[in-house]
């Protein structure tokens, strides 16, 4: 199966109509932390029935698919990777981690990030070591930091709170206010 065939999937539902909207909504302006952000202008629940149709798109389809200028074909491949993370085997979960941290760049806005941090790289790093959370909090990257703190979603549903106290800590003095509210 092809990505082309979720892009064209995709692009054939999108709405011109709540353009404008997106690219207000998810601060896509000069200086901005989404600039430049494009958008094809389809809601979230579209693109998650989206994603359940093409559950079956091979990992390294998904990951041309993350590689997309449009937000919203980034949000279906993370969709798709979050589906997949509890339904294939232990190596296959280890894969969609990588494809996940390898490629961070592209999950770059706050729905992305909290889409898919605690699913992805909480569930995988549930039972191993959790340093890379912390040299994640450290990054230059926002959107890497963002990761840190929603990752660990995932261990506050499961009553396990260590990490998250000390991914907090570390960001506490974080400039952005998308860190402090993720930490909130």
């Amino acid at each position: 199966m092809a990505y082309s065939k979720v892009q064209k999937a995709l692009r054939n539902i999108a709405d011109p109509a709540i353009a404008e909207h997106s690219s207000r909504f998810f601060k896509t302006g000069p200086s901005e932390y989404g600039e430049g952000d494009k958008f094809l202008d389809i809601r979230v629940p579209q693109i998650r029935k989206m994603a359940k149709q093409f559950k079956e798109l091979p990992l390294a389809k998904v990951e041309i698919l993350l590689h997309s200028i449009y937000h919203e074909e980034r949000l279906c491949a993370l969709i798709i990777l979050v589906n997949k993370m509890k339904a294939v085997s232990k190596q296959e979960q280890k894969a969609i981690y990588q494809i996940y941290l390898f490629n961070t760049e592209y999950i770059n806005n706050w729905d992305l990030v909290d889409t898919s941090a605690g699913k992805i790289v909480g569930y995988f790093l549930a039972d191993k070591d959790c340093s890379i959370l912390r040299k994640l909090a450290k990054s230059q990257s926002l959107w890497e930091r963002r990761i840190a703190i929603m990752s660990t979603f995932h261990f506050i549903r499961n009553n396990e709170f260590s990490d998250t106290l000390e991914i907090a800590e570390l960001l506490l003095n974080d400039e952005h206010d998308l860190i402090h509210k993720a930490g909130g």
